[in-house]
């Protein structure tokens, strides 16, 4: 590694949660990037289980904390990482600070407390802390005996507000370009900005989610989602859909408005498009959906069109939200007893607790319901139960109880939020100046091990090491 620096990983390194990276001077300073929750069945490093919440690392030296993006498994640990005494900056993307309070407010509630006073305290003094910075503008971070580190956020692709983090390290006359990918976005993403890589970096860590596999194209993955709403349409029927509450939410809404607006007058069965109903039943999702709305100086061309011609991509007629508890058991019972086409996006993306279990355990054994994915899941969570043992009418355990699983079960890897692995090789390739060091993150086994090989194919002359492996991949 570098005379001047190390990276230190403090999550991510055995699954795609709990991302958690520091990039320490030779000083003792240095800043960490992300500090998310572990979720599903994953550990990482050799103390931290599933769930933990320990920050179990030095932060002695941290002088700031630098977020890509406000998904839970790349912010969920930051109240533990302020009680552990961390007194430094949170410094995001503008978006990202005004998304960060609320997810964690909500992740406050179901993890920590719900006193609404020690909820409001808390978020009060994080929200102190959220410092929201532009793209693409460089800032002194860490300075330390000689030594720095300014960095830069650069437009990702995965969320509104995502960024990868250009981390300038100088030391003396040296200096060393360090990249963190955070999450990166896979192509023609709705309502953002195209990922573009940087001009050079040195060293990069890089996340691996789908490192060996390829997405449908948007044209392919539009009519695969048309063709299972007319399979809703043609049963009367429920299509559940698991996202999570910021991003894979709006997206999916907007994917659905541009269906609607094309086929409206079309009819399936005895349904016209226009008769579907869509239900957001999720408060977080809503006010999610509330702020991208005000976000619309960040949305891409493409979105800002469709505004300009009249339509509102994230607030459409059919569109409905459920509100409080009350009002989410009844729309269970309404859907489970009505028998008209409707789409239920609601949370959590994995299955792994939300209101969308409640849904799950209504309709699952119908077969005029179909549960669509339309994100990644994560071993140990009810969403790969579904996923693997659904097709072959297997079964799942939801709240203790086991369930047969009648329903259509359906993923369209397109509407990832993550880069494939082609766009995770040419988020390299594309680079002017490449790394002579890469480190692969965030990914099951298979995943970073096939992109190793693709990586060393395309940079014979790079390393690439995947923390916590032997040289050959294998792990310690």
């Amino acid at each position: 590694m570098h005379p001047c620096f190390q990276i230190l990983h403090h999550g991510a390194i055995n699954g795609v949660t709990g991302s958690c990276h520091e990039l320490r001077l030779s000083s003792g300073a240095g800043l960490l990037v992300d500090c998310g929750l572990f979720q599903g069945a994953e550990t990482s490093g050799s103390s931290a289980g599933a769930g933990s919440l320990t920050i179990d690392f030095d932060i002695s030296g941290i002088q700031a904390l630098v977020v890509s993006h406000v998904h839970i498994d790349h912010v969920g640990r930051i109240p533990y990482l302020l009680a552990a005494g961390f007194k430094g900056p949170i410094i995001c993307t503008e978006p990202s600070a005004r998304l960060l309070p609320l997810v964690l407010e909500d992740a406050v509630k179901i993890g920590i407390t719900r006193d609404t006073r020690t909820v409001a305290r808390l978020i009060k003094l994080i929200a102190a802390r959220v410092v929201g910075v532009p793209y693409k503008q460089w800032h002194r971070t860490v300075a330390d005996a000689g030594h720095a580190i300014a960095i830069r956020l650069q437009p990702a692709g995965h969320i509104l507000g995502s960024a990868y983090v250009e981390c300038d390290v100088k030391a003396g006359g040296d200096r060393h370009r360090v990249v963190f990918s955070g999450d990166l976005g896979a192509p023609h993403a709705p309502l953002l900005a195209a990922l573009r890589p940087p001009y050079r970096a040195d060293t990069l860590v890089i996340e691996s989610t789908y490192g060996d596999r390829k997405h449908q194209g948007r044209k392919e993955r539009s009519l695969q989602l048309k063709a299972v709403v007319e399979r809703t349409l043609a049963n009367s029927g429920a299509l559940l859909i698991p996202a999570f509450s910021i991003g894979r939410t709006q997206e999916i809404l907007y994917e659905i408005e541009g269906l609607i607006a094309r086929y409206g007058e079309d009819r399936v069965g005895e349904h016209r498009w226009q008769d579907l109903e869509i239900l957001v039943d999720s408060p977080l999702a809503a006010k999610f959906t509330r702020v991208y709305r005000q976000l619309k100086p960040f949305w891409d061309a493409e979105a800002l069109r469709r505004v300009r011609a009249g339509r509102h991509p994230l607030h459409f007629e059919q569109l409905y939200t459920v509100g409080d508890h009350t009002q989410h058991l009844r729309a269970v019972n309404y859907i489970k007893r009505r028998g008209h086409p409707c789409i239920v996006i609601a949370a959590s993306g994995m299955c792994a607790g939300g209101r969308i279990v409640n849904y799950l355990k209504a309709l699952i054994e119908d077969e005029r319901t179909d549960i669509l994915f339309i994100g990644y899941q994560a071993a140990g969570t009810a969403g790969r139960d579904i996923q693997r043992y659904g097709p072959d009418g297997g079964w799942v355990e939801l709240d203790g109880q086991r369930f047969t699983i009648g329903a259509g079960v359906h993923t369209i890897s397109g509407y990832s939020a993550h880069a494939d692995q082609t766009n995770l090789v040419n988020f390299v390739q594309r680079m002017r100046v490449k790394p002579t060091h890469i480190r692969i993150v965030h990914g099951d086994d298979n995943a970073k091990k096939a992109l190793q090989r693709r990586y060393r194919a395309l940079l014979p002359d790079t390393e690439v090491m995947i923390p916590g492996a032997e040289p050959d991949g294998q792990p310690h």
